[in-house]
């Protein structure tokens, strides 16, 4: 039987930029590496693990010169954890490659015009800026290291998944991406399961009781704390009364029963065990406009950067142009956060989202904080967003679309193309397919500005406003 062949270790690489899913590059010989946990201007040895023709994957195994651009990870478990990849590389750095992300993905996918681009919107707070954090149970600890032989086994982990293996988790300790107070309900929720031997889930076999726990807090002080279990195990309430009675904190504390073999839970029902079934964050209005109220439940999706949040819609509305006549579309919706956002400056918005919860959620939240001039339509949008639904509800004059990272059915683009809205404001956390849909629309718009916005510090994520103007 043939043995793989042992692939070399490089010596004294310099890394020379930041690549693709938050590795950075090394070239050599023609050659381009991607290396996790490095930053550009480190000179390291690369331990060879996968090589292809063109490109080849490693890691590094010695750091001879280290970077300017370097910092000290503020995360005990960065370069385990796999969430802050770049928490090792100074922000002003991180924004300078988010900002250079998008513009590449532009010109390179959809041949844009990056002229019109303006500085990336960097966050105020890149620690403890997240409003939500979800962890799961796992009876698979993973380890960076064997642990001892005499070591007792443990009972499992509750923390983050380990990259590429789905069944692992590692334990976290300290996260340092949302306010402490998460940490101390984590460990809490971790130490009494461990000491009253409530049963942690496989999920190679679907078996066991705790499966995931949910942390959110808003910026009004309130916290939401959502343990999802897969079955009812005795003891698994006195938990929840355990969390109940030494964190007053928590103002609306839930339960969802998960017994099928992913771990969505949008359309599964939750159970208000303690406080209320919700928590509110306020959102600042626009140029002096009132403040919006926005009422949040376990499935409810909102923005995990409240403040990034607040500027990300600013944009929108300032490229919008929007005037007291206007009708505006807001495709993918949600929870109508930015239709209630844009409502008081036009004459009405028409919203439109694939999940029910979430239209429902829209229109109550369009009912407190009292705009009238909305509807919500709840369905696929390639299928809702026909020649029929305009001639009833009316051509818009402005779009702002806000797909998932899948970007645009092509359905979609072609009735944009047929309404031909003077405006169309496209924000998407992917720029790779914002830039192919933009490509599409090109036959009748031109790109104005162009204005990431850095939503999720220490990560290579990065979201982007695009303004598309009719052709004249």
């Amino acid at each position: 039987m043939s043995r793989k062949k042992e692939q070399p270790i490089l010596e004294n690489i310099t890394i020379t930029d930041i690549g693709a899913e938050g590795k950075a590059i090394a070239r050599l010989d023609g050659l381009v590496i991607f290396v996790p946990f490095v930053v550009p201007g480190d000179v390291v040895d690369i331990k060879i693990l996968k090589k292809k023709k063109n490109y080849a994957e490693g890691r590094a195994v010695a750091i001879h010169t280290f970077s300017p651009k370097r910092v000290q990870p503020q995360c005990p478990h960065f370069g385990t954890c796999g969430g802050c990849r770049w928490q090792n590389l100074n922000y002003q750095d991180q924004l300078a490659a988010k900002q250079q992300q998008v513009c590449d993905n532009f010109q390179r996918l959809g041949h844009i015009d990056c002229s019109g681009m303006q500085p990336i919107c960097g966050s105020d707070n890149i620690f403890q800026y997240r409003n939500k954090l979800e962890f799961t149970f796992s009876t698979k600890a993973w380890h960076d290291q064997l642990p001892a032989p005499d070591a007792p086994p443990e009972p499992g982990a509750l923390g983050f998944h380990i990259p590429t293996l789905f069944d692992k988790v590692l334990n976290i300790e300290h996260c340092a991406l949302q306010h402490s107070l998460s940490d101390q309900i984590r460990l809490t929720v971790r130490d009494y399961a461990i000491a009253h031997q409530l049963p942690f889930y496989d999920i190679r076999n679907h078996t066991g009781c705790l499966r995931n726990l949910i942390i959110r807090n808003t910026s009004t002080g309130q916290w939401m704390v959502t343990l999802v279990i897969a079955e009812q195990h005795p003891g698994w309430e006195d938990l929840l009364q355990h969390l109940h009675d030494n964190f007053p904190q928590i103002t609306s504390l839930q339960y969802i029963i998960n017994n099928k073999f992913n771990d969505s839970f949008s359309d599964l029902p939750s159970t208000t065990f303690a406080g209320q079934d919700h928590v509110q964050e306020i959102m600042q209005g626009y140029n002096g406009a009132p403040s919006l109220h926005f009422t949040i439940r376990p499935q409810t999706f909102y923005q995990t950067n409240s403040p990034q949040a607040q500027r990300l819609y600013s944009f929108v509305a300032q490229y919008a142009r929007l005037t007291p006549n206007d009708t505006l579309y807001d495709l993918y919706t949600g929870t109508g956060t930015i239709a209630l956002f844009l409502a008081r400056m036009c004459k009405q918005v028409i919203g439109i989202e694939y999940v029910e919860d979430s239209i429902a959620a829209a229109r109550q939240n369009a009912i407190d904080n009292q705009i009238g001039n909305t509807a919500f339509f709840a369905g696929d949008m390639a299928k809702v967003l026909t020649p029929e639904f305009v001639a009833l509800h009316g051509r818009p004059d402005v779009v702002v679309t806000d797909p998932p990272r899948a970007g645009m059915h092509e359905k979609v683009i072609q009735q944009l193309l047929a309404m031909q809205p003077r405006r169309i404001i496209y924000v998407s956390c992917n720029p790779a397919t914002q830039a192919r849909d933009i490509s599409l629309l090109a036959p009748a718009y031109n790109v104005g500005n162009i204005q990431p916005v850095d939503m999720f510090p220490h990560t290579q994520h990065v979201e982007n406003i695009a303004e598309l103007i009719l052709k004249p």
